[in-house]
């Protein structure tokens, strides 16, 4: 055999092997999932999401079969009702289980009523922002951004030391979102759900997506990894990493190491997630499995298998 193919073959060989090395190193790096829901559909008042005809419940029971196994240590519920009691409704079916190390939920900063609620919710330490965007109806980051009273509301949030994700990302959103940090550079911002399914086809889209991403770089806010599924809709089987690669290069190269946040407990994605963060060393892994989730939330752990800085 040719000795300088031999010495390729065995320079590609001992690359993927630390690849499938660092991978399974992986396995055992704690993770906190900072996104999801919980929901009684068997509560005299039903529930306003999800929508789905007939949703078996999902509350911490559910929550702590589905992570578990997959390595997930802790969670960050993130609020999907639009209902102002239910901030306290969660609070409460939180409050006896340590593997939930908080909430962001649902306060209405262009409201007269925001400051009110903020002061009763921002006592309870496992209260650990809002969400705001264009996520219920009514919510429009893009118009609230210009209001003087938005703007003071926001400064309120910073200042209780609260977290705002902002949902659901698009264009104009990421823009507002860039204005709104202008505003209040000290207001700690996580972007919600960010999609690693494709990048814009369109060169001029892709261009204004680019900038977007790199303006909320430099205005230090987080960004959750959450849109990553395991197929793509009318696919077979499930796609190997390969294919997100060049949209987790893109949040790679803009954010770097410490501003990544993980979200989910969907198994083949986490496993995409995995592959790809393997090859950027453990170090890095550990920030964006759990580490710049502290940070970015604010969060205390509860459990003794929850890690801490």
């Amino acid at each position: 055999m040719n000795s300088a193919i031999s010495s390729t073959r065995r320079a590609f060989l001992a690359a993927a092997g630390a690849v499938t090395a660092a991978a399974a190193a992986g396995d055992s790096i704690p993770i906190i999932d900072t996104h999801f829901h919980l929901y009684d559909p068997t509560r005299p008042q039903g529930v306003p999401y999800p929508k789905t005809p007939n949703p078996a419940p999902f509350l911490p029971k559910q929550f702590r079969e589905s992570a578990i196994p997959l390595g997930i240590v802790g969670g960050i519920k993130v609020e999907a009702s639009p209902w102002v009691e239910d901030n306290l409704w969660v609070l409460m079916v939180i409050e006896d289980e340590p593997m939930i190390v908080g909430m962001v939920g649902n306060l209405d900063p262009t409201k007269p009523e925001f400051r009110e609620y903020l002061d009763r919710y921002r006592r309870n330490r496992l209260f650990l922002g809002i969400r705001y965007g264009n996520i219920w109806e009514g919510h429009d980051l893009v118009a609230a951004v210009h209001k003087p009273e938005f703007i003071e509301n926001m400064k309120a949030l910073a200042a209780a030391g609260l977290t705002l994700e902002v949902a659901n990302p698009r264009l104009d959103l990421i823009d507002a979102t860039a204005r709104l940090s202008d505003k209040v550079p000290e207001l700690r911002i996580v972007l919600g759900h960010l999609q690693a399914l494709a990048l814009p086809a369109d060169a001029a889209v892709m261009k204004a997506y680019t900038r977007n991403l790199e303006n909320l770089r430099g205005r230090k806010a987080y960004v959750k990894i959450s849109g990553v599924p395991g197929w793509r809709p009318g696919s077979a089987g499930a796609p190997e990493a390969a294919v997100y690669k060049p949209v987790l290069d893109l949040f790679w190269d803009t954010f770097g190491e410490d501003y990544l946040v993980y979200a989910g407990r969907n198994k083949t994605a986490l496993d995409i997630l995995r592959t790809y963060f393997a090859g950027k060393g453990p170090a890095a892994a550990g920030k964006f499995f759990w580490r710049n989730s502290v940070p970015a939330f604010r969060w205390v752990k509860r459990d003794p298998s929850q890690p801490s800085i």
